[in-house]
């Protein structure tokens, strides 16, 4: 499996962002996809992710009301749609896959830059 994210960028405070991960090679093997980030010199975070079954999703309290995780199966494609943006959101925003069993894979990750 590989994840190729695009989307970064740079935003002003407010605004939004919207992150897509497409995923490639044997799909059926994923069980869930999300979104971490790494701001320098911290530790890299969940934002959120979302099973690919039934829809589940799961958000770390900093982000919940502003963005909002969605998939598309049939393009194989995880979404983060980011809104109302703050300056401390600023980070490289990995890609992940969890496959059925063990194992995972991370994206190449994606710059965002939010400026105030």
């Amino acid at each position: 499996v590989q994840l190729v994210e695009s989307g970064g960028g740079l935003v002003q405070a407010g605004g939004s962002l919207r992150l897509s991960c497409a995923a490639s090679g044997t799909t059926s093997s994923i069980y869930a996809m999300g979104w971490y980030r790494q701001a320098p010199g911290r530790q890299r975070d969940l934002v959120a992710t979302i099973t690919n079954g039934g829809g589940d999703t799961n958000y770390a309290d900093s982000v919940k009301g502003r963005f909002t995780i969605s998939r598309d199966n049939a393009k194989n494609t995880v979404y983060l749609q980011m809104n109302s943006l703050y300056p401390e959101d600023t980070a490289v925003y990995y890609c992940y896959a969890k496959f059925w069993g063990v194992g995972s894979r991370w994206g190449q990750g994606t710059q965002v830059t939010v400026s105030s």
